[in-house]
């Protein structure tokens, strides 16, 4: 999406820089090396910028006025829209790090708002307690093949697999004392769609390989995956998501984002990056309307 304060800060600095320009070229004018002509150029070539800034601030503006009046109407219709949307379904939520309470607000979206089920919640502790871990997969001759730096990638990727699909879960059974921090819900059910929110600093090295599998085994699973965060972070886990091909949504804490992630996990058509920032295409999915109950 198109970042239109990022084209007036530009047009800002360049405009900054110009001042500089003539400023200087005055300066030396009075020295005899600028004529009257170049000042002239200078300065029109100022006012042609000054110009574009204006336009761009009152394109800024209006945007501004449009998303907040989306915003508006959303969190008056939210809860008509929200609704029934994740009626039977099963939802997983990863959160990888520390529980923080944007995790409370999006079971309660999915639950009460939604009439969806939290199947199951697990918290990832990080960084990864990688001798613990190794220590955990050797003591188990079936899954020895899990052990060592270079096998953290199958070892994240069969966890996630393991965490939609439910069922037997061999690794989050030997695991879970060693890398679950908070868990909630049983692992049998399958989940129609899960919700990944990183909550710990970015990752290196195994825990950034651990991580990567997960995200590779959650997308393969055929299931709708989305990745969330609120809209205050310090660094954002957005294009990580991205980059491994989840679906994202940035301001989980609003209305309008809440909204979107159910959508997302509704439907598996409505894949893509939604939200109000740059790494964003669209605010929200289209809304389809839901089936009418019969009489």
């Amino acid at each position: 999406m198109f970042d239109l304060r990022y084209h007036v800060a530009s047009l800002a600095a360049v405009f900054l820089m110009l001042v500089v320009g003539i400023l200087i070229g005055v300066g030396i004018s009075g020295r005899g090396f600028v004529d009257d002509s170049e000042r002239r150029q200078l300065n029109r070539r100022i006012d042609a910028l000054q110009e574009e800034v204006d336009a761009a601030n009152a394109a800024v503006n209006d945007l501004e006025l449009r998303l907040k009046a989306a915003e508006d109407f959303v969190e008056s219709a939210y809860p008509a829209l929200a609704a029934r949307r994740l009626d039977g379904k099963n939802v997983a939520i990863l959160v990888l790090g520390p529980v923080d309470p944007s995790v409370s607000a999006i079971e309660r979206a999915v639950e009460e708002d939604a009439g969806g089920r939290v199947a199951r919640m697990r918290a990832v502790v990080l960084p990864l307690r990688l001798q613990a871990v190794e220590a955990a997969l050797g003591a188990k001759p079936e899954l020895a093949g899990y052990v060592g730096d270079e096998d953290l990638g199958n070892l994240g990727r069969d966890l996630g697999r393991e965490l939609a699909a439910g069922g037997e879960t061999p690794l989050w059974d030997a695991l879970e004392t060693e890398i679950v921090e908070v868990r909630e819900g049983g692992l049998a059910d399958p989940v129609d769609g899960v919700i990944v929110m990183r909550t710990a600093e970015p990752q290196a090295a195994a825990s950034s390989r651990f991580l990567a599998g997960i995200y590779q085994g959650l997308g393969s699973t055929g299931v709708p995956v989305v990745g969330v965060e609120p809209t205050r972070v310090e660094q954002s886990a957005i294009p990580v998501f991205q980059r491994y091909g989840l679906s994202t949504v940035d301001g989980i804490d609003t209305p309008v984002g809440a909204l979107a992630v159910l959508l997302v996990l509704a439907d598996p058509d409505a894949a893509g990056d939604y939200g109000v920032r740059d790494t964003a295409d669209r605010i929200l999915p289209p809304i389809e309307p839901l089936p009418v109950a019969g009489g």
